[in-house]
């Protein structure tokens, strides 16, 4: 799944619209040798390191005797560091409503990241994967917010940058995103525990339950199994 949506998305980068060839990364006819395609290539590379996790996992799994989760770890965490480097690098010479959109994007990016390259060296940490699966939540819908203000607003107006208060809630809106995910993942998690519970009570043998073992022969059915025993032994 990595391997396909990352080149579904490194493909039109490079050859959308049709006709278009966006491969060149210098402009040779330019006496001066400019760099072309910044952001293209900015796009491709950031695809392209999740291209490799997803090339990472399949060789993994292909040589099961070897099979080994840390790697793959590593792997995506290179992936989402690398999207956060880029990501804070893309605000150079930008708007101010861009600036503020992707460092926004940063933050969620680089706690994935981080997380995921903690969890190579210490593994099995439910707090950790609460916490990654919330920034997750949060980075992809924060880049669904992303687009739908940059590209296509829902009032066909685009956001007026130079107007502080449009910008001041920028934050505002990350904060909702923020409280989403956390609300998501809080009801996936009810969701899942009642349903085990439930599923759990039906599969439940009657009079099965735990109970403590008594530890001296006062007790009326440990004294029965005693005597039971001693008469097997004398029949033996």
């Amino acid at each position: 799944m990595k391997v396909l949506i990352s080149l579904g998305g490194i493909i039109p980068e490079f050859f959308y619209p049709p006709g278009v060839n966006r491969l060149m990364i210098v402009d040779w006819e330019d006496p001066r040798r400019p760099f072309v395609f910044y952001e293209n290539w900015d796009h491709v590379t950031m695809y392209g390191f999740f291209l490799l996790s997803g090339v990472v996992d399949i060789a993994s799994r292909a040589c099961q005797a070897r099979q080994t989760a840390k790697l793959e770890q590593a792997a995506e965490a290179l992936a989402f560091c690398v999207l956060a480097l880029l990501m804070a690098a893309h605000l150079e010479n930008r708007g101010a409503l861009e600036i503020r959109v992707h460092a926004l994007f940063v933050a969620p990016a680089f706690l994935v990241g981080l997380v995921l390259a903690i969890e190579v060296w210490v593994p099995d940490q439910p707090a950790l994967w609460v916490l990654k699966t919330w920034m997750g939540l949060v980075l992809s819908s924060w880049m669904v917010q992303l687009s739908v203000l940059m590209y296509a607003p829902p009032s066909g107006q685009p956001w007026r940058a130079e107007n502080p208060e449009d910008l001041a809630f920028l934050p505002i809106f990350f904060c909702w995103h923020l409280a989403l995910g956390a609300a998501l993942l809080a009801a996936v998690y009810g969701l899942c525990s009642l349903w085990h519970h439930r599923s759990s009570s039906r599969r439940e043998v009657p009079g099965a339950k735990y109970r403590p073992c008594p530890r001296g022969y006062s007790n009326e059915d440990l004294e029965k199994l005693g005597a039971e025993g001693v008469l097997r032994d004398e029949g033996v």
